[in-house]
């Protein structure tokens, strides 16, 4: 028999004793409804390179393909993929034969080991030579590990845009299975937001704009697509930062094709993180593009709030990061309350409020309220060009302070 996780339909929090605050807990539902079904609970692991699920889950039966060979402002659709073909051996020697000391990470996937290439031909180079890459490691016992891998090659390998992460090869040998990613700096997302205290940074009002901009520019291009991708998996863990916190898209196992032929939604297998996914897609089983916007709005209301979007750990009443926050957003004065602390003088208020009123509206539990993408992007921007301008008008004050000081003390 199939298994199922628990029919999760009236809330978008469940089992608060199981959600780990320093885990992502993904589900698997079944858009029909299912008796006495069976939970499953899978861990998000991020790494310095890449993100990936741990754990069994259920994927489409249908293999994902891409064929299209259309041109974007700042990306591309590739005509055919022009990933390296790696041997096992190759990746044997780019990783010092998987040493244990060169392990990013590892969940039920199986393991990311550090490795160096060639920056040029990307063949297997000596330790501090070259270019640092992530290298995935399929555990051959992983059930979903085949379908994820696919998907990954199918549209990674053939997707390209600045801000989505960029796979540089693989190997299929025998039941090996491996994924060559470009090395990704600064690590996830996540890992910057709550995992204060350690070598991770604490992000400044700046870069939380920066890196949300770049987020949603690679969505924008995944939306706009003539044949539209929807990422259906968004969250702070996929979205990995290089050195200089460029945002980056990761983890494409649950992307998926759009709806095609006027149809507003495709009907799926529901899968995706708790606290990300779209009320409806989660009742239903419909995806809509907007679904995407739902992911971003959550996403926006963590870089807000400095909050884990679900956190049984928080007091009764503020859990779920979406119901606890809704009441504030549209409130100068209440939103204060529950902005971050660690922003605390470096953001314009104008701007915050701004920024809180978009992540209303992108929460909205009709997909047909939500802005796109684009509008999402474009709201941004706006956001960024009020902080610019607040930055010219206090320099531009300080200059004429000090301009009239110094004439003042000339008569």
């Amino acid at each position: 028999m199939t298994p199922y996780c628990s029919n999760w339909l009236s809330s978008l929090i469940a089992w608060p004793n199981q959600i780990s605050p320093t885990k992502t807990t993904c589900f698997n539902l079944r858009s029909e409804t299912v008796g006495n079904p069976r939970r499953r609970a899978t861990a998000t692991l991020s790494t310095l390179g890449v993100a990936w699920r741990a754990g069994h889950i259920e994927y489409d039966s249908s293999r994902l393909s891409m064929d299209d060979s259309f041109v974007y402002p700042d990306g591309r659709i590739l005509e055919s993929s022009n990933l390296k073909i790696f041997t096992f051996a190759e990746l044997k020697g780019a990783t010092r034969n998987f040493k244990p000391e060169t392990v990013l990470g590892e969940g039920g996937f199986g393991k990311v080991y550090k490795g160096w290439v060639e920056e040029k031909t990307l063949n297997p180079s000596k330790s501090g030579i070259g270019i640092m890459v992530a290298v995935k490691k399929l555990n051959p016992a992983s059930v979903q590990g085949l379908e994820e891998w696919q998907s990954e090659v199918n549209f990674l390998g053939r997707l390209s845009h600045p801000n989505l992460v960029k796979l540089l090869g693989y190997c299929w040998e025998d039941k090996e299975l491996l994924l060559v990613y470009e090395f990704m700096a600064k690590g996830s997302l996540e890992n910057h937001i709550f995992l204060r205290g350690t070598s991770n940074e604490t992000l400044s009002w700046d870069l939380r704009l920066k890196i949300l901009i770049g987020a949603a520019r690679g969505l924008v291009f995944l939306h706009s697509s003539e044949r539209q991708v929807i990422y259906r998996d968004f969250k702070a863990s996929n979205i990995l930062l290089d050195s200089n916190y460029n945002a980056k898209l990761s983890d494409f196992g649950l992307a998926k094709h759009g709806p095609e032929g006027g149809k507003s939604h495709v009907t799926t297998r529901v899968m995706g993180t708790f606290g990300y996914a779209a009320p409806e897609y989660v009742a239903t089983g419909h995806l809509y593009v907007k679904s995407d916007v739902y992911g971003f709005g959550v996403v926006l209301l963590e870089m807000l709030t400095g909050l884990r979007a679900l956190d049984p750990n928080r007091p009764q009443g503020q859990h779920n990061l979406v119901k606890y926050a809704k009441p504030f957003l549209a409130n100068r004065r209440k939103l204060a309350r529950i902005m971050d602390q660690q922003l605390e003088g470096q953001y314009n208020t104008k701007g915050a409020l701004k920024a809180a009123r978009l992540s209303l509206q992108c929460i909205n539990g009709d997909p047909k309220s939500r802005p796109s993408m684009k509008e999402v992007l474009e709201t941004l921007e706006q956001i960024e060009a009020i902080k610019r301008r607040s930055k010219d008008a206090r320099l531009s004050s300080n200059s004429l302070r000090r301009t009239g000081t110094g004439t003042g003390t000339g008569h």
